[in-house]
């Protein structure tokens, strides 16, 4: 593997692990650069979930403390996570690549408009979670059905491909919790992790020789050390020099899948 391929595919698992911790969509950076260097996309979806748990273990480890209080709702949230993702890499490992192929630029196009919408899902959520009467008050027997069946919807789709999952989980989220963003947020962090965790063992126990463990392991190290800055300096980025650069990615991905 070419200096310049290291040196860029672990600045890609830096940058998405940061960005996964304080926003979500971090795929968006990975998943175009393996692209960008020729891995085919079934190739790159599953290093890209293997390298990225180690993120999802440090953002989520930085968001500790925010988890507190929320457990009797995760004991619900968790098993649907668990179950979509297990579907989902199912289908990921079930279904004709030409199919996955065909799907994931759909799929990309589908993270990317989430990336750039997410400002107004993430202040409709911050309105919701904030609105006066409701902050006190814990969600009511049909919104857990209603986070719980949603919750799992996410997590298939974070099986089959992970990019914008954790915008997808904050806007469900924000339409039925009467939570702070900062307690959604690390909500979302655990959720997908358990999302990646599942994703990336069935892709190891299933397909480990189709994974570039190379690309996987330096997306780790970035991912790893991304994920403890992130959590603890991304409040003070900018989320909207975060999304450009995103979309921008993003797009070079879509445009090297089309070609």
């Amino acid at each position: 593997m070419p200096i310049t391929e290291i040196i860029v595919i672990a600045l890609a698992g830096f940058g998405a692990g940061a960005i996964n911790a304080v926003v979500g969509s971090g795929t968006l950076i990975t998943f175009p650069t393996l692209v960008a260097f020729g891995y085919p996309p079934v190739i790159a979806t599953m290093s890209n979930a293997v390298g990225l748990v180690a993120g999802g273990v440090s953002g989520t480890w930085g968001y500790r403390r925010e988890l507190k209080g929320q457990w009797s709702r995760l004991r619900w949230q968790i098993p649907a996570s668990l179950a979509g993702a297990v579907v989902g890499a199912f289908l990921l490992l079930h279904l004709p690549e030409k199919a996955f192929t065909t799907i994931v630029p759909v799929l990309l196009i589908g993270a990317l408009i989430l990336v750039v919408t997410g400002p107004r899902i993430q202040a409709w959520a911050k309105k919701r979670a904030e609105d006066e009467g409701r902050t006190a008050a814990g969600p009511s027997r049909r919104n857990t059905i209603a986070l719980t069946v949603g919750t799992f919807a996410v997590g298939i789709y974070g099986g089959y491909f992970t990019a914008a999952q954790g915008i997808l989980l904050i806007g469900v989220m924000g339409a039925l919790l009467p939570e702070s963003m900062q307690r959604m947020n690390a909500a979302k962090n655990l959720l997908s992790l358990v999302v990646n965790v599942v994703a990336a063992a069935a892709y190891t126990l299933v397909a480990f020789d189709r994974i570039s463990w190379a690309a996987a392991g330096l997306i780790a190290v970035g991912s790893l050390i991304g994920g403890t800055v992130g959590a603890r300096y991304g409040r003070r980025l900018s989320p909207t020099a975060l999304r450009a650069a995103i979309v921008v990615l993003g797009l070079i991905g879509l445009w090297r899948l089309l070609s």
